[in-house]
């Protein structure tokens, strides 16, 4: 099996005109590279009628439907995220409901809100409740705020990870941009955050430094929005691993932390 846990699709109300094509082409990829299932959210309209990382009630629900709808289509090769923004918290909880009621296996959290802000509590409280994980958006070591969004860093999930502690936390594309090394101090002293290796980055030295910080069992495969980046990766953790600890990252890790049954092999 090969699990990629940090997936995105599109639907017709987001700006691209090629969306369908999109969602083909990364089938036809994950295909390419021996993709077992792809767990994947929408993000509202992706900036479209409200913006990407402050999405609105309306946005959420049709991206969620437009997901459930995928998963519906492709049982057996995509599993979804339910994404909400935390500045709705009685919405947010309704939807994670909903959602998962119907099939959905996580939730997405983007940059609507500091990682350590405490609207986020009530939607963990319902993660460690229903038992499923949530990948939170994270910018590696932020320096600055950023324009439409309330970026978090490694620190800020930490803080949420120790009042959780019951939830796994996936701390999204290590690769995806800024300084990767100053968040592996930080999640090495947080055992329910896993490490999410999506990302076009692909720096020398990156994928050694994650193993050192977090160990085999921490380690999560993922693309995000560059399956080529994400199949190199996966490229170089075979003459880094032996098959055995290649398989926790692969597959393995994600079926420990995701709901039981989520997987075709569970």
């Amino acid at each position: 099996m090969l699990i990629d846990v940090h997936a995105h699709f599109l639907h017709d109300r987001t700006p691209r005109a090629d969306w369908r094509e999109r969602n083909a082409s990364r089938l036809r990829a994950g295909d390419r590279v021996g993709m077992t299932v792809h767990v994947a959210s929408i993000l509202g309209s992706w900036g479209l009628t409200s913006p990407t990382y402050f999405p609105s009630p309306d946005d959420l629900c049709y991206g969620n439907d437009y997901m459930l709808r995928l998963q519906r289509e492709h049982p057996a090769r995509i599993r979804g995220y339910v994404t909400v923004n935390p500045n709705y918290t009685d919405h947010a909880l309704t939807e994670i409901r909903r959602c998962l009621d119907a099939g959905m296996v996580g939730i997405k959290l983007a940059a609507s809100r500091r990682a350590d802000d405490p609207l986020l509590d009530p939607i963990c409280a319902l993660a460690a409740e229903r038992r499923v994980p949530v990948l939170h958006h994270i910018w590696q070591g932020r320096r600055r705020d950023y324009p439409g969004q309330e970026a978090s860093d490694a620190v800020e999930l930490g803080r949420l990870a120790g009042r959780h502690r019951s939830v796994q936390f996936i701390l999204a594309h290590i690769g995806g941009g800024g300084d990767w090394l100053q968040s592996l101090p930080v999640v090495r002293g947080a055992p329910n955050i896993l490490v999410d290796l999506s990302g076009s980055g692909v720096d020398g030295g990156m994928l050694e430094a994650c193993l050192h910080a977090v160990g085999v069992e921490r380690l999560l495969w993922g693309c995000d929005l560059t399956i080529e980046t994400g199949w190199a990766k996966l490229r170089y953790l075979e003459h880094l691993l032996s098959p055995a600890d290649l398989e926790h990252v692969r597959w393995r890790n994600a079926v420990r932390i995701f709901p039981s049954g989520a997987f075709p092999s569970d």
